[in-house]
């Protein structure tokens, strides 16, 4: 029998990994792969769980800790996949999480031969990579950045996403940028559209080393570089009525944060939401206080009910970050004369990173 293939898909928040495993899902289900997904994050109501269940495929989620500090946790879910029949794992780690090589890739290559680990890739957004190297001015925490490095640091594979937003020439400089600082092959991608998604598919799945790089990380400026992030994830009934517009809603909401965000110079990791009324899904996210609303899902999506799961990662204390939306959700909720319940609501700062295992030479 074949061995279990495990694929980890790391990048900053907004890098649009979320994307790119709603992309591949149903091409490695094409190909013949019973597939499940794993989503991780800090607090449960995650977003990217509700889009990634819409895929068909096996989901489980790790909430309330990272993969790397919950090592147990996240092998317990790769085994309930297992035992689900899937045959291909993809996951998604923390946005703000590195070090993903010393304390996942080598645990599992020493601990469980019997999976079969894919090259680690991570995902780069092409302005994030230039705020990282330092090349143009921004809002983003030094710290953030910090991590973002790392990630590239350690990755067997680089993708710069959303080439779709960029000229060829940009694309070229992007790519020189990332030959020039980072050892890991890189390529240019459209999570969005699907451009050269397939040809890396066909590259991880070839084979090659999983875990070749073990990046040096500074905990304390990790640790910083999580907590000059509020993170927020809120459940939300919303009635309205019978013709309520549930995707000029969202679009609204999704707005308005971004410029109450932009007022306080807070720059945003990423904001984004799902919103179901009845057996249609509304998606929505914006990934910097200088960045459109981007729109996904159904259209037309009109009804007297819905239900909406909203996360926000944002460069502001907790306490700020929760007063921003609860002041903002009902403003406009008002608007559209809809009423806006939230059933839950958790408002942190990360805590320090404390991996379960960290391995100190490549396996």
């Amino acid at each position: 029998m074949s061995k279990t293939k495990l694929i980890l898909v790391g990048g900053f928040l907004a890098a649009g990994k979320t994307t790119m495993l709603n992309a591949i899902a149903g091409r490695l289900t094409g190909r013949g792969y019973t597939v499940g997904l794993i989503t991780n994050d800090q607090a449960a109501d995650l977003v990217d769980t509700a889009i990634l269940t819409c895929t068909g495929v096996e989901v489980r989620e790790v909430s309330g800790s990272c993969f790397c500090c919950n090592f147990p946790g996240f092998m317990k879910s790769v085994q309930s996949l297992i035992d689900a029949g899937c045959d291909l794992i993809v996951s998604e780690p923390v946005g703000s999480c590195t070090d993903l090589s010393a304390t996942i890739l080598q645990p599992v290559k020493d601990q469980f031969p019997d999976l079969d680990l894919a090259p680690l890739t991570v995902l780069v957004d092409p302005v994030r990579l230039k705020e990282a190297l330092e090349l143009v001015p921004c809002l983003t925490h030094p710290d953030a950045l910090y991590i973002v490095k790392r990630q590239l640091e350690e990755a067997d594979r680089i993708l710069l996403n959303k080439a779709d937003t960029l000229s060829p020439a940009q694309i070229e400089e992007e790519l020189a940028l990332l030959k020039e600082h980072f050892d890991a092959p890189a390529a240019a991608v459209s999570a969005l559209k699907g451009t050269a998604v397939d040809a890396w598919l066909d590259d991880i799945l070839s084979g090659g080393s999983a875990g070749a790089h073990i990046a040096e990380v500074d905990y304390d400026r990790y640790a910083h570089g999580e907590a000059v992030l509020g993170w927020l994830n809120a459940a939300i009934d919303l009635s309205g009525a019978a013709d309520t517009d549930w995707n000029a809603f969202a679009e609204a909401l999704l707005a308005k944060l971004r410029d109450s965000f932009r007022a306080d110079r807070a720059e945003i990791g990423h904001v984004k939401l799902s919103l179901t009324c009845g057996d249609r899904v509304v998606l929505g996210n914006v990934g910097a206080i200088g960045a459109p609303v981007n729109m996904r899902g159904d259209s037309g999506v009109k009804g007297a009910s819905a239900v909406m799961t909203l996360n926000a990662r944002v460069q502001m204390p907790p306490e700020a970050l929760q007063k921003a939306v609860e002041a903002t959700l009902p403003e406009t909720a008002a608007s559209f004369g809809v009423a806006a319940a939230i059933r839950n609501l958790k408002c942190l700062m990360p805590g320090r990173p404390n991996p379960t295992y960290r391995y100190q030479t490549v396996v």
